[in-house]
């Protein structure tokens, strides 16, 4: 009986931790140094199974989406592109982007549907090494647990974050960049870092905090009872340590 007591705690424990990245919160916990799980297998836009360890075989940009996102996901994807077309990095060359989509309902039919869209813009040299991979919800569990990538279900949506993540040619998170854009030296400086399997902490989450993202708009926009809450909580915090400090001195 205590074998039976002990197998079930333990299964339970498990499926919790499957499910952790499907929770009330949004956002990311960043797991910088970790790395993701190379022995995790998905499919690929051609229809074939690999492993993430055959994909990361150098700095590789890691992006989640799924494909019938109304919101973030397409912007994202645009900023992705736009990327590499502006920078002086090769992709295939000197840096990977690998997709996965969290939605373990995706087809290979659709990846392959929003890849073309995607890829236009960078060639077709380039396209090859630009990799969209759907899989099982048991994967998708484990590769959103190891990068602290965190959503909420809506109905047949998702709530999700929207950044980009840095992987070393090992699979080791280096860095974390968040939004819908980046720069070029952003992306140069984070491939340096990776080849060397250097991490660095990220500077700009606040922007993830302060701005929400308009589907309908397609634009983010400052949130002002997020930043009167933040306000608020100051100010307050100001006034305590004054009247703490005064009655110090009354005394």
């Amino acid at each position: 009986m205590k074998k039976i007591l002990i197998s079930l705690l333990l299964v339970g424990y498990s499926l919790l931790s499957f499910s952790q990245p499907f929770t009330n919160e949004v956002g990311i916990d960043e797991h910088l140094n970790d790395t993701v799980p190379l022995n995790l297998a998905f499919i690929n836009e051609q229809n074939q199974s690999v492993t993430l360890g055959q994909l990361i075989n150098k700095p590789t940009i890691l992006a989640f989406v799924y494909f019938d996102c109304p919101g973030l996901c397409s912007p994202l994807q645009e900023g992705i592109s736009d990327l590499v077309d502006k920078s002086d990095l090769v992709l295939g060359k000197d840096y990977n982007i690998i997709t996965i989509s969290f939605n373990y309902k995706d087809t290979p039919e659709k990846a392959i549907q929003k890849k073309a869209n995607f890829t236009t813009k960078i060639g077709k040299d380039k396209a090859p090494y630009w990799y969209y991979l759907t899989g099982d919800s048991l994967a998708i569990v484990k590769i959103l647990n190891s990068v602290g990538y965190k959503i909420k279900v809506a109905g047949v949506d998702y709530i999700h974050p929207s950044a980009i993540i840095m992987l070393s040619p090992k699979g080791k998170i280096t860095r974390y960049l968040y939004g819908l854009t980046f720069l070029p030296f952003d992306l140069k400086m984070s491939v340096i870092e990776a080849r060397k399997g250097i991490s660095q902490p990220t500077i700009n989450r606040v922007l993830q905090f302060c701005y929400t993202y308009e589907p309908e708009g397609r634009r983010y926009t400052l949130e002002i009872t997020k930043l009167v809450g933040v306000f608020t909580l100051i100010v307050i915090a100001a006034l305590f340590i004054v009247l703490v400090s005064r009655r110090k001195k009354k005394d």
